[in-house]
């Protein structure tokens, strides 16, 4: 899918494409390529029952050494307890994190206390932590487990603790949109982060998606036009016509579209490059090791 030629959609959409912040998922050898990404780039750090806490704060520390703004995640189902929790927070606020995200997470069973992100902000409310962000998760296009009224529900008790929403991965410029309208509607005022994949072999983004639990965007990507004759051609998926599409629909001011959440898959350097020609700049890619 080449990157289509549009009118300038005007400085909300530049905004947005500036404030995006890149994903990374903590496997061997990432925190050296977050160390040699620019500094002014926000950087996104998953956890998964799969690689535990210890893993996320590992990459964490290494990314705030790099004197990146990082934005640690975090999964009620994997929190054991209060201390647990405490220690986590304490531990990147000492490394001067001031920015969390807080989700569900995908662990079949708690191993703990908490089973939503909502039970882990009512217990952040109750100690002075030192974050001055709290992000939540939201479903635009469903989610394959739970009705789309126990979500919106869920969104409502989490808005009450948080100061911004970031979305599923999105293939889908029209399900957003609508949305977001009923989300407002409904009177949630978070922020929204719009998650989208960055560019990546159409291929590859199909096994990995479906492989972390995004099979419902991906069923809409595989419906679309052209996707059959890009996977056997080997071509790269690549997000821009989905975020043009998607300011033509909606308002990224009046709708409180803060960025984008850039799906990585730890391809760094072509995310990297696709923003800095989305952007109109020349592409800067990483530092050399």
């Amino acid at each position: 899918m080449s990157m289509a030629r549009t009118a300038d959609p005007g400085p909300a959409f530049h905004r947005v494409l500036a404030r995006s912040s890149i994903e990374v998922i903590p496997l061997k050898g990432a925190d050296e390529t977050v160390a040699r990404m620019p500094v002014e780039r926000p950087v996104t750090i998953t956890c998964s029952p799969k690689f535990g806490l210890d893993r996320t704060l590992e990459h964490v520390t290494c990314a705030r050494r790099a004197g990146h703004r990082v934005v640690p995640h975090l999964a009620a189902r994997m929190v054991v307890d209060r201390r647990q929790l405490r220690d986590f927070v304490s531990r990147i606020v000492d490394l001067g994190v001031d920015d969390l995200y807080v989700v569900g997470g995908d662990g079949a069973t708690p191993v703990g206390a908490f089973s939503e992100a909502s039970d882990l902000l009512e217990e952040l409310r109750e100690f002075d932590h030192g974050l001055r962000r709290l992000g939540v998760g939201c479903y635009p296009e469903g989610h394959p487990k739970i009705p789309d009224g126990l979500l919106l529900d869920a969104l409502v008790r989490k808005q009450a603790y948080a100061d911004y929403m970031v979305s599923q991965l999105c293939f889908d410029a029209g399900a957003l949109a609508d949305w977001l309208r009923m989300v407002r509607d409904a009177g949630i005022t978070l922020p929204l982060r719009v998650g989208v994949a960055a560019p990546l072999q159409t291929r590859k983004l199909i096994e990995l998606s479906l492989r972390i639990g995004v099979g419902q965007s991906v069923r809409f990507l595989s419906k679309q036009h052209g996707i059959v004759g890009n996977l056997l051609l080997g071509r790269t998926y690549e997000p821009l016509g989905l975020v043009h599409e998607l300011a033509s629909q909606i308002s990224f001011e009046e709708q409180a579209v803060e960025g984008l959440h850039l799906f990585s898959f730890n391809q760094v350097e072509a995310t990297l490059d696709w923003l800095a020609r989305a952007s109109g700049r020349s592409p800067s890619g990483l530092s050399p090791i």
